[in-house]
């Protein structure tokens, strides 16, 4: 039956978004808030679509802050990748570069002003990436990262990487570490969606000034700690 209803919700979430993207092309050419109210319809509607089909919801804990930060997210599935640009006032992301490829959808990233990395380059991609990060912070939006750089599943670990740590370096912003527990519902290689709560923690922020390695490991530590308490009761 989960397979079914996943299944079902599959079919309805990328129809829709194909719809969307379609019809809101013209949004591209008027000012960005706009663009940015279509994103946030689109996680509306995919949130809905996932509490009436896969009885899946979602809450954040804690504050969003009212300065500018950088998020450093915990990343177990595609959920977070639509629903925190929505529910976190549309931070400008970290991507991987071959992203903005994609027809039409790399065109709306391109209109949120995502940082679109090629990681391939080593030490130029980190050299972009503060480059651009600066520009990034001067519009005064938040910044977020996810920084073990891909989709892992709850039980696995991947170390973090210190493209975090250029961001912090460069742009002087406070770090706030981000936990969550998307993986145990929204599978990261399944077409199935187990029914519970989706559960966003926004940790305490660490703030500016400390050096590379003080910085990642309070930053893995704060998040891993917290993501593994936040696994659903058996």
């Amino acid at each position: 039956m989960r397979f079914i209803r996943g299944l079902i919700f599959s079919f309805l979430f990328y129809g829709m978004t194909a719809v969307m993207a379609i019809i809101g092309l013209p949004l591209l050419l008027l000012p960005q808030p706009v663009t940015f109210f279509w994103q946030w319809l689109w996680a509306r509607l995919m949130m809905i679509l996932l509490a009436l089909i896969c009885g899946i919801t979602s809450r954040i804990e804690g504050d969003i802050p009212h300065q500018q930060v950088i998020y450093a997210v915990k990343h177990q599935s595609a959920w977070e990748t639509i629903v925190l640009l929505a529910l976190l006032h549309q931070p400008v992301t970290v991507m991987k570069r071959s992203l903005l490829m994609i027809p039409l959808f790399g065109l709306y990233l391109a209109r949120f002003g995502v940082m679109g990395i090629d990681r391939s380059k080593g030490k130029a991609a980190l050299k972009q990436m503060i480059r651009v990060s600066q520009k990034a912070a001067s519009t005064g939006r938040h910044l977020l990262i996810f920084p073990q750089g891909t989709r892992l599943a709850p039980d696995a670990y991947q170390p973090y990487h210190s493209g975090l740590y250029a961001l912090y370096s460069a742009t002087g912003l406070p770090v706030v570490p981000v936990a969550l527990n998307s993986g145990y519902f929204w599978s990261r290689d399944s077409i199935s969606k187990t029914p519970g709560q989706i559960t966003v923690r926004l940790l305490p922020p660490i703030p500016p000034g400390l050096t590379r390695q003080e910085l990642m490991a309070k930053v893995e530590e704060a998040i891993e700690t917290e993501s593994r308490q936040l696994a659903p009761k058996i």
